[in-house]
């Protein structure tokens, strides 16, 4: 049985399709999205048509003072997008690859394990292959998801709620992330024989923004216990800026108990002796399931996974 060949050799797709397409959504119209590829509106206007009938399908509204995508415009430029994209990454990964290079690989990773588990697995990955190039963004869980969607980033460190589209992702589970309070070297809470819930209640605080899981599960960890909510508290995710309150103020601060270690290990900061009930969900390694990772992309991978393995005592990774 001939097997049938894909729609896209059949309607003789080129990339100045995917172009035109592109170019109309962001002009409004052919006549602008033609000066911009350095072609006619008549050429233009040929190669959509020929495209729309190929399709038998209409992909822009035609309207008085420009053009609409239509629903099915919106589904050919979404993926236009993504293989312009694609084939720009090409290109780039050729030119590394040609100079001696071994790639670039963009990462992203929540705070905890920016100080545990990515040092270690980029210093391993660049000991194998000293040319390889590293990107790294720490942020929350929904803005890392957001890039990692985009294909701005190749591998993330993240965690996964209810209300996130995972039917094109993989996810595999690292650890559970514990949280502490911190505060400066010799604060006077450190002082106190025994440190209750209601001495925090009562301090100042550096917190995540609203709408963070850790700042909601910080304020539930007070209301649960039928304790006032702290009422000065500085919203900010600047790692840097919490930091710099922790040395010179008596702020406290809410963080992973990771990178608490880390910076109380260095005598930035120390942990205050009491155990927090906001608890955070486990993290992992999430990479797209719908998306070809680039051999740079997998060296660091793989790097992630050995590490992990040593630090979370996380086996059978995948």
């Amino acid at each position: 049985m001939q097997q049938k060949s894909p729609w896209f050799l059949r309607a003789r797709l080129k990339t100045r399709h995917l172009l035109l397409l592109v170019a109309i959504e962001e002009e409004g119209n052919i006549h602008r999205a033609a000066e911009t590829l350095n072609m006619s509106q008549p050429a233009a206007s040929k190669l959509l048509k020929d495209l729309e009938d190929s399709m038998n399908v209409a992909l822009f509204d035609r309207l008085p003072r420009g053009m609409r995508p239509t629903w099915f415009g919106e589904a050919m430029i979404r993926h236009a997008r993504v293989a312009l994209a694609s084939l720009g990454e090409a290109g780039d990964e050729i030119e590394a690859l040609k100079t001696g290079h071994a790639g670039t690989v963009n990462l992203g990773s929540i705070q905890g394990p920016s100080v545990t588990l990515v040092p270690d697995a980029i210093k391993l990955a660049v000991s194998e292959h000293p040319k390889l190039r590293v990107s790294l963004t720490v942020d929350t869980s929904d803005v890392l998801l957001e890039r990692l969607a985009q294909n701005k980033l190749d591998i993330i460190v993240a965690r996964l709620f209810a209300r996130h589209d995972k039917s094109h992702l993989h996810y595999q589970a690292l650890a559970e992330e514990n949280i502490c309070a911190i505060g400066r070297v010799g604060h006077p809470l450190l002082r106190k024989r025994r440190l209750r819930l209601s001495d925090l209640a009562a301090a100042d605080w550096v917190v995540p923004p609203v709408g963070s899981v850790l700042r909601h599960r910080f304020e539930l960890m007070f209301q649960n216990a039928g304790l006032p909510i702290p009422e000065r508290m500085i919203e900010t995710t600047a790692l840097v800026f919490v930091l710099k309150m922790m040395r010179e103020t008596d702020y406290l601060s809410v963080v992973p108990t990771d990178v608490a270690n880390y910076y109380e290990d260095h005598r930035v900061v120390s942990v205050l002796p009491i155990e927090l009930t906001c608890k955070m969900d486990a993290f992992g390694i999430i990479t797209r399931t719908d998306w070809l990772l680039s051999p740079a992309a997998r060296i660091m991978l793989r790097s992630m996974k050995t590490t992990a393995t040593e630090v979370y005592g996380v086996e059978d990774l995948d």
